[in-house]
């Protein structure tokens, strides 16, 4: 027996691994009483267990972590990706189609965004996906009022710094004018809060619609709003080189050449 299985695991891990939430999430989720281990609520993330503890969250045991599982999901606007919302406004998670198991997004989309979200059981594929270091390149379909010139995106292929922070240089092409409007496909790495409504402002332009097509290698496709199709365990493993089983620990190589991932709709 290895002196981590003696040991136990911490608590927040553990978690993360059931698919609960990200560790992050976990902890917080500890710090406000909602975690039980063998009957006594705990506040601290400070704890390890083992196989042999029982652990409720919200007063529901967790089981055996499940086998590690992605999702495409197409996002419609007017939904907020959060668990629960304090002014009462539709969640991405109330949206989702029967059936789906308990799952994480991997980063959000604001209310006005749209297009693909990825979902997960897995906390360390969310972990692992959402981190800067991975360089997962997110392609956006963007849609401006006015008539943009080549100059005046110039200043975004080099990085910009707006309100003190640093915005690293985008991929930003001209697509077409359609009317008042101007489309462009603008492509990030970082994925900070309203990073390219911020970048398009600070450069005088104005966002009216923001449409996420592919996340790494992950497409949007033909996936039509509101619905979800899982990607296939072969996939997976090619994809993130994540085992059927959930290690917590998919080995993420960003700059390699990855296949199209084939997706089964739910």
């Amino acid at each position: 027996m290895s002196k981590e299985t003696y040991m136990g695991e911490r608590i927040a891990k553990v978690l993360a691994r059931a698919g609960i939430a990200s560790r992050r999430g976990a902890e917080r989720m500890i710090e406000a009483g909602r975690v039980k281990v063998n009957g006594d609520t705990i506040t601290s993330p400070a704890l390890n267990v083992t196989d042999a503890d029982a652990i409720m969250v919200d007063d529901k045991p967790v089981g055996e972590p499940e086998p590690s599982r992605l999702w495409l999901y197409h996002k419609p606007t007017g939904l907020i990706t959060t668990e629960r919302d304090d002014k009462g406004r539709d969640t991405v998670f109330a949206a989702l189609p029967p059936g789906m198991p308990r799952v994480m997004s991997v980063g959000r989309l604001d209310i006005n965004s749209e297009g693909l979200l990825l979902l997960t059981n897995d906390g360390g594929i969310k972990r692992k996906l959402e981190l800067p270091s991975t360089g997962w390149l997110r392609k956006y379909r963007v849609r401006v009022k006015g008539r943009p010139k080549d100059e005046s995106v110039a200043p975004l292929r080099k990085g910009i710094t707006i309100d003190g922070e640093r915005f690293q240089p985008m991929d930003v092409t001209l697509d077409r004018q359609q009317g008042a409007n101007a489309w462009l496909t603008i492509a990030i790495r970082e994925g900070k809060n309203r990073e390219i409504r911020r970048a398009m402002e600070a450069v005088g332009l104005s966002v009216n619609r923001l449409i996420r097509v592919s996340y790494g290698p992950f497409r949007l496709g033909d996936l039509k709003p509101g619905e979800v199709e899982e990607v296939r365990a072969r996939v997976l493993r090619d994809q993130l080189g994540q085992d059927a089983k959930s290690d917590g620990s998919p080995g993420v190589k960003p700059d390699a050449k990855r296949k199209r991932p084939v997706r089964k709709r739910r």
